[in-house]
């Protein structure tokens, strides 16, 4: 499990509003300068939506009218095979993320991080990626068996690439698979079984050698991601903390295992204007009080523990992004000083 000791240190989810990548790094790296993370910059670019983002060299895949789906229509064969030779062959530079499609990556991997203690990357999840993209009927390629198993493949490549160049700039890295569909799980509009959405987030994180990580902004079945191969759990515990009580034998088990809860505790919308940092301490305190009665003890919570917004703030307003990410940093300092945490 995870080699980081976490001690309520900051960390941000993923995207920001900002189209200039040195300003968007330089915001990160001032408010979580010990666990950074490459900054997603969707207002930049339609290349840059977390779907499109990763869709590079992906069989069949058309982008046209700030659209993304994939043309069945056309013979993927060949390109289907190629993906799975390189997945077989480890052929990590099939997995390649241009400049173009990850500026803040790219920016990020310029800088040097002399106070990283770690550094975050992340990829789209393949449950939320196979939904949301769609052939040329528009069916969700989640429910093609043979496209839904290239997209697991296909993301895992993404995913080791990403954290081989993050290697560069720290000796651990930690990587994200982003998964905020896994709300609708168990609904009447995902059709797809338990075991179908961990085998394939776990075909991704088998590609990811350092920490892993899951992040969801919605209520789902805690259990389920708790039972993929994650080092750390990243929910909105702002809206959804009492829903993450209800599975506090399975919490129990990943906080013995070395696991980490990444609460994300700092609303990544408007409410940030009527919180403060003292607010959102009391509340997250509350959200790890709810586990306490369930057998796990407050100083085994703190010590698992990170602080993150409650999603990423790439729809926001800059200033309000901006205020998201400062009352996180701050929130962290005020919980390790109140616990005692270096």
């Amino acid at each position: 499990m995870s080699r980081l000791e976490p001690g309520l240190l900051p960390m941000s989810v993923g995207s920001v509003p900002h189209r200039d990548a040195v300003r968007a790094c330089d915001l990160i790296l001032e408010h979580f300068p010990r666990l950074p993370t490459w900054p997603q910059l969707p207002k930049r670019s339609f290349l840059e939506n977390m779907y499109v983002q990763f869709s590079e060299g992906f069989p069949g895949v058309v982008l046209e009218d700030e659209r993304i789906y994939i043309d069945r229509s056309q013979d993927l064969d060949q390109a289907l095979e190629a993906l799975y030779v390189a997945y077989l062959q480890d052929d990590v530079e099939y997995g390649t993320i241009a400049p173009e499609y990850a500026a803040g990556l790219a920016e990020m991997l310029d800088r040097t991080l002399p106070d990283a203690v770690g550094v975050k990357g992340q990829v789209t999840g393949p449950v939320s990626w196979g939904l949301v993209v769609v052939d040329e009927n528009r069916r969700p390629i989640l429910y093609d068996e043979i496209l839904a198993d290239a997209v697991a493949k296909h993301l895992r490549l993404k995913a080791t690439w990403q954290e081989q160049q993050l290697q560069q700039l720290s000796g651990q890295v930690i990587t994200f698979i982003d998964e905020p569909y896994m709300s609708s799980f168990g609904s009447a509009y995902v059709s797809l079984s338990r075991e179908q959405a961990i085998t394939l987030m776990d075909d991704v994180l088998g590609g990811i050698h350092g920490i892993k990580g899951v992040h969801c902004c919605g209520n789902t079945d805690w259990s389920l991601l708790l039972a993929t191969a994650i080092d750390i759990l990243n929910l909105d515990a702002y809206g959804y903390a009492e829903t993450l009580a209800l599975y506090a034998g399975e919490v129990k088990a990943f906080l013995n295992r070395g696991g980490i809860i990444a609460w994300g505790i700092v609303p990544a919308g408007e409410a940030i204007h009527s919180e403060t940092p003292e607010s959102l301490l009391l509340r997250l305190e509350q959200a790890m009080q709810l586990l306490v009665p369930k057998g796990i003890s407050l100083d085994k919570i703190v010590e698992s523990s990170l602080i993150t917004p409650s999603c990423g703030t790439g729809s926001l307003f800059e200033n309000t992004a901006e205020k998201v990410l400062a009352t996180t940093a701050e929130v962290s300092r005020l919980a390790r000083e109140k616990y005692g945490v270096d």
